[in-house]
Formats: structure tokens, sequence, C-alpha cells
């Protein structure tokens, strides 16, 4: 839903290191295939081999569902149903979708609306979203025109005993939850896990991940943190899960140009335009890997100083990355220091 990758290199800077770099034993799975415009990839321990089909089927089932009300780009998804409306009268949406827009309006909230789930006008506007890419540079007028649609005051969820409703105020409201997506893809394969009596898993939809449990050398499974660059795959940090949910989000890799600049497709809601900031990477561990999608976008609207402030107030586990002049600079919140996996752990690199 967010980014177009490749299988080895998940989005902007997460590894799975599954084996904690040692051979696979036999009782290892590794389950993966395609949701949402990225890739999903489910690793497995001690789980028996007679199963794998079912559980390939089972998982993309999943993830089609959950594709199928989440999308933007499918005009036929109970997302794109209430954009399409004009009706300014709650509409029904499953539990689901309203615990997203839930959690994504308080995040937006606490982000003083950096991260902006109606964001969908500017993002159709700069070309990231089921549109073309502009022929040329929005102009001031248009991107006016588009933030006139877009506010997180204009939505909002109603919940009752009779069951769930989404309301907006202006007709023009467009909800894109392409940043929050992959998370709750992820948290959703855990709780499909746990359904189906697996309890050790590292689960992935896109940049999103989230573990429970050991992996096959019964250790705790890990992910890395790879150095924002085109021309490197190396690893900036090591961090084991604990259970937890990690994402990251980031502006150097997903891009293009027009008229002569870089564009990225974050886009910060308050100026209507992609960030230029030198901030490149912001990566979130959270109890839910929505939760950690969430909090990532927002981190990287705001930039380097902004973000390192709010993840202190919050006590967030926040990992940031920032280019200087050639050169990349890391900073990390105390409670992101708490996951950095142990040498004595994980042994040698």
């Amino acid at each position: 839903m967010r980014y177009q990758i490749n299988l080895l290199s998940l989005p902007f800077a997460i590894l799975l290191l599954a084996g904690c770099d040692k051979p696979a034993t036999p009782s290892a799975m590794v389950l993966e295939g395609k949701t949402m415009g990225t890739v999903w990839r489910v690793s497995l321990a001690d789980v028996a081999s007679e199963r794998k089909a079912e559980l390939q089927q089972r998982i993309q089932q999943q993830l089609d569902s959950d594709d199928a009300e989440l999308s933007t780009w499918k005009p036929d998804s109970a997302l794109s149903r209430f954009n399409q409306s004009r009706a300014l009268t709650p509409q029904p949406v499953s539990e689901n979708m309203a615990d997203i827009v839930t959690l994504s309006l308080r995040i937006g909230a606490k982000t003083g609306g950096a991260m902006d789930i109606t964001v969908g006008p500017l993002v159709n506007l700069w070309g990231f979203g089921p549109t073309k890419q502009p022929v040329h540079i929005p102009d001031e007028t248009q991107i006016a025109a588009a933030k006139a649609q877009t506010g997180l005051q204009h939505l909002r969820v109603i919940q009752g005993a009779g069951g769930q409703w989404l309301q907006k105020d202006l007709p023009g409201l467009y909800v894109d939850l392409s940043t929050v997506g992959e998370g709750f893809a992820t948290d959703h394969l855990a709780r499909l896990m746990e359904q189906l009596g697996i309890n050790n898993y590292l689960v992935s939809v896109g940049g999103a991940v989230l573990s429970r449990g050991l992996n096959a050398q019964h250790q705790p499974w890990r992910v890395a943190i790879q150095k924002p660059t085109d021309r490197e795959n190396a690893v900036q940090a090591r961090v084991d899960l604990q259970g937890h949910g990690i994402s990251t989000s980031g502006s150097y890799r997903n891009y293009y140009e027009l008229d002569g600049k870089r564009v990225s497709h974050v886009i910060d809601p308050v100026t209507g335009r992609p960030i230029e900031h030198k901030l490149v990477s912001a990566t979130v561990i959270a109890t839910t890997a929505l939760e950690a999608d969430g909090w990532d976008t927002g981190l990287m609207v705001l930039g380097s100083e902004k973000a390192k402030a709010l993840a202190i107030q919050q006590h967030l586990a926040v990992y940031l990355i920032s280019k200087e002049g050639e050169s990349f600079v890391s900073w990390m919140s105390p409670q992101f220091a708490a996951f950095l996996s142990k040498p004595e752990s994980t042994g040698a690199p």
C-alpha cells in the first residue's frame, strides 16, 4: 500500500534476521507473497512442513481481505466507497476500520497533525496515490485547493452498541490509510498465527514487523535497521523485538524526479508539500505494529529536532537517521536502546 520493494530489502531499512545470522535449521519455515502493493513475509519456528501449503493459503486470504477493506487503489474497497461518497451522514464500517481510524486520529493529535490520514488529496496531487504522477510540480493554487479538503477535525468515529460508523463533514474528504495499513495487516497476521496455534513467528507486511516467541535457533527474533543509501546494504543497528512491533518510514528511496527536483512520498499536511528536511528515516518500536506504523510517519514529517522532542515527551522507542552532508547521523531514545541486540545473545555478526 505504501511502497514497491523487493523481498530481500524491506522498505527503507528493515531487514529480517530470523536466523540470527546462522544457517536455517530444518524446523525453520519461511512463507512470502505480495499484498497492498508491497510484500509479506512470515518466518516460523517449530512448525511441521506439511502445513506449509495450508498456511500460505490462509495468510494470503487474510491479507487479500484486509486489502479489499483498506485499499485506496481498489475502487470497490470499503475505504474507497467511503471516500467516493459525498454523504455527510454517519456511514457504517467494520470494527477493524473504526479501530484503525481511532488510533490514527489519536496519533495525529499527538503529532500536531503531522500524521494525517486525511492527507489523501495531497498524496494524490503529488502523484503517490492511485492517480498518475503530475507533469509539473503543483502550483500554490492546486496545493491550497487540495489542503482545503484535508484535516483531522473533519473526520470522526462513532462507536455504539449497534456498531461503528465514520462521519465526515466535508463531502470531498479523502481518507488514506496507507500510512498505517501495513502495520494493521502485520498485527492481523500475528493474530492469525495465534489462532492457528503457532507461538514462534516473525511476520511482516512491507516495512512493519512483529514477532512472538523464539526463532529456530531458540534465540530472540532479530531485525536490522539498514543504512539509508542506495549504494550499501550495511546494517545500522540490530534489535531484538521482544514480542513488539517495529516500523520504519523513510524518504530516501521512495521518490521521483520532477522539474529537476527530488519529490519525496512523505507529504507535510501543513505545507501541502513533500518534506525537504534532513531526517531520512524514523523507526519506531511499539506494542503493536499498527501503533509503530502510525508514529513513524508523524515523526518523519516533523523532522529531526521535533521528532526527538516528541519521542522523549511520549516515551517512545525511536531511532532516527539524518543526512548531514555526505554522512548519516543516528539518534535513539532511551526506550529504543533497551531493544538493542546484546552481543552475547546474538553471536558474531
